[in-house]
């Protein structure tokens, strides 16, 4: 096992991956931007360095620096959580050929399932059943001689990176080209990649995911499902399991699938399959997400299983010690994201001091946060500040749990998402779960 891991990552997801290292005896090593100098990620980790000022691009995206300081550290991995490098198959082919550990699955792994066009063809290949599309596209004239193929509305999809980047509703022909260039154009400042892919637009649908892990021997298991249908501009907002959506026999046949899906494709570590549910039952492949999840508490709490830790076992070359029938489901887990922005000024990203923080607590209530009071957000970043987690024996449990919860936590001095929260779980198409992707489009 690794003695010490240096994490390419910063804010809550910096601190729960040393938070992991710590409870394993392994040491941390943290690096940080100008802006973010002050962070708890770099008070919490066991060595801190500056690897460039503010931009994203000029610190937690300098592969350059990062690598130098692993090596300059002693460090013999890397964990790069979720988001930045996470699934940059450069990065990982530049850590192992440095002697690292990158802690995600091997570099051809992430390159094919990065490139949504593979992704989709070797899913197919492997059984599962994919969205009517194309492989990627040239050129707006390609898409629209798709397009009028297959039906409207379609939609435009980057073929690299995720997070909601790079996508395009179109629902008719003479949207088509504009959105193309668009989407392209944010694709490839997103991820340097401008690559584009249609595939047809299924709506109304639920958004669902399984969690995988596997080991260096081939053994894999499915960690259940997590409903993501809350969602904003395809970027999720609240998270559970079980999702109400699923039958056993459906669940079965889910958690079957990804299997199958993370064998062929020769997987080792965590990975999470996302598939959409139509109306009718069905269900088709959208992508693979080569990392850690930003909702992988909701899971943790389901299962008792602690993630990250045995994402670090796993690149260690530990094997898992139980199986899938040893995996056992208990009760009901909701995640909240809360994020430094304005709902009512368009969801405006917020920066500012926090001038009065309480977190909430109690059994079975988790924060996981950067937070701590008169911290300075920076601007530069993702607005993501936080992520409330709670499970009940029940789903009617973990809502009242949920809604005290979100009454309990108290951000001042920056704006932020926790009311429209409040108001979200309790919708009644949120109560009863009949929620889809479009509900809060129609919400008035």
């Amino acid at each position: 096992m690794f003695s010490k891991v240096l994490i390419a990552n910063r804010g809550e997801i910096a601190v729960r991956i040393i938070r992991a290292c710590k409870e394993m005896g392994i040491a941390t090593v943290a690096v940080y931007s100008q802006a973010d100098k002050e962070a708890l990620h770099v008070k919490l980790a066991d060595e801190s360095y500056c690897i460039g000022p503010a931009p994203a691009q000029q610190s937690y995206l300098n592969i350059q620096a990062i690598l130098s300081t692993a090596i300059a550290s002693g460090a013999q991995a890397i964990h790069p959580g979720y988001g930045l490098l996470s699934e940059n198959a450069r990065f990982a082919d530049l850590c192992s050929r440095c002697n690292l550990v990158f802690i995600g699955p091997a570099s051809d792994v992430i390159r094919r399932m990065g490139d949504k066009d593979e992704a989709r063809q070797t899913m197919e290949a492997a059984g599962l059943p994919i969205i009517p599309g194309s492989q990627r596209l040239e050129n707006p004239q390609e898409a629209l001689a798709l397009a009028n193929r297959i039906g409207y509305p379609v939609l435009l999809k980057a073929r690299s990176g995720g997070g909601g980047r790079g996508i395009r509703i179109v629902n008719e022909e003479r949207e088509l080209a504009g959105a193309f260039m668009s989407a392209s154009a944010e694709a490839q400042a997103a991820f340097g990649d401008g690559g584009l892919y249609l595939e047809k637009f299924l709506f109304p649908v639920k958004h669902i995911e399984t969690q995988i892990l596997c080991d260096s021997a081939g053994h894999c298991v499915c960690l259940g499902e997590r409903e993501c249908s809350m969602q904003r501009k395809n970027q999720k907002l609240i998270e559970e399991s079980p999702s109400m959506a699923l039958t056993p026999k459906m669940r079965q046949k889910l958690m079957d699938l990804s299997v199958k899906a993370a064998l062929a494709v020769g997987y080792q570590g965590l990975g999470t399959l996302e598939f959409l549910l139509a109306r009718d039952g069905k269900f088709y492949f959208m992508e693979m997400n080569t990392r850690l999840q930003v909702e992988h508490p909701v899971t943790e709490m389901l299962t008792g299983l602690d993630l990250v830790k045995w994402q670090i076992r796993v690149a260690g070359g530990l094997q898992l010690n139980f199986t899938q029938e040893d995996v056992q489901f208990s009760g009901h887990a909701l995640e909240c994201r809360i994020n430094a922005e304005n709902p009512e000024k368009n969801f405006q990203p917020c920066s500012g001091t926090v001038s009065l923080l309480h977190i909430p607590g109690g059994p079975e209530v988790r924060f996981d946060t950067a937070l701590f009071q008169d911290y300075e957000i920076p601007p530069f970043y993702d607005s993501l500040i936080g992520k409330l987690i709670v499970h009940g024996k029940t789903r009617k449990e973990a809502l009242v749990k949920m809604q005290a919860a979100l009454c309990e936590l108290v951000i001042e001095g920056i704006h932020h998402n926790r009311d429209l929260q409040l108001r979200l779980i309790s919708e009644p198409a949120f109560i009863d779960g009949t929620y889809t992707t479009n509900f809060l489009n129609e919400l008035k």
